[in-house]
């Protein structure tokens, strides 16, 4: 992977789109090098002006780069996968899929055993250089999970872990942003609550959260370990968190993730 590298984003989509951004903010390629594929070209107006190939046609993207990440909902892939197929060159093509649900044996099943093939579960944070990606491939020391790892090191941190936790990655990290945006939008409404102007409160709830996040992977801590500093006998902070914990607070996002996982899980079929 180098300048001269071509990449074909199949799905301009929400998480596609994360992706796009992501990669032109952190200038990892050339924006003249990025293919976007969407029916409706309407949606990619600004993304042509800043000089990216839009298109509705995902042979010719597929065909006109190296590197081709599919970022189409699950119920959209075998058909996306029977189209593009006969354009994939084993030596030439690196596909990255961030499909929820879909295996790397699926994928070949469709595409072919040669195809190298890593699957990537980003969040939408991609786009301000902050995700938490998982990635995982038939072998460790393949070339093109190590061109995956590298793309995904330039917009945030990443992990590779065994393919059967693909799905739990999903849930935890992918579907886990919206868990902590409602997170800090609940503390934003309590802060209006006791008197607040609801941009102070969301400010004031963003920051802290930020914070919070930053304590912990920074210094690796144990959450419990950054508690105990704010935590101080018959205080403010520990009523606080004894009413969240009476009200179900930890065990309801436990839950939440416990029954995305188990959504995850479901959303794709081979069929």
């Amino acid at each position: 992977m180098d300048s001269k590298t071509k990449v074909a984003v199949l799905g301009g989509g929400n998480i596609g789109l994360a992706i796009v951004n992501g990669l032109i903010n952190n200038d990892l390629f050339p924006v003249g090098n990025i293919y976007i594929t969407r029916r409706q070209l309407q949606h990619l107006k600004e993304y042509e002006k800043k000089g990216c190939r839009v298109t509705s046609d995902n042979k010719k993207a597929v065909s006109g780069s190296e590197l081709v990440i599919i970022a189409v909902q699950p119920q959209q892939l075998n058909e996306l996968l029977s189209e593009i197929t006969p354009y994939l060159d084993s030596k030439r093509h690196i596909l990255i899929s961030v499909v929820s649900g879909a295996s790397i044996k699926a994928i070949k099943d469709i595409a072919g055993k040669d195809i190298k093939i890593v699957r990537a579960m980003p969040n939408t944070a991609i786009a301000i250089g902050e995700s938490m990606t998982c990635l995982s491939g038939s072998n460790k020391e393949d070339k093109s999970l190590s061109v995956a790892k590298k793309i995904f090191d330039s917009v945030g941190k990443t992990l590779v872990i065994e393919e059967s936790l693909m799905i739990p990655a999903t849930a935890l990290c992918a579907c886990g942003i919206a868990f902590f945006l409602r997170a800090v939008r609940a503390a934003s409404q309590g802060g209006i609550e006791i008197g607040f102007h609801s941009e102070e409160a969301l400010l004031m709830a963003a920051q802290t959260a930020r914070g919070a996040a930053s304590l912990l992977a920074d210094k690796k801590n144990h959450p419990e370990s950054e508690v105990d500093k704010v935590t101080t006998p018959r205080g403010c902070t520990i009523t606080g968190l004894n009413q969240m914990e009476h009200n179900g607070f930890s065990s309801a996002m436990i839950k939440g993730i416990i029954i995305s996982a188990e959504k995850a899980s479901k959303l794709y079929s081979i069929d």
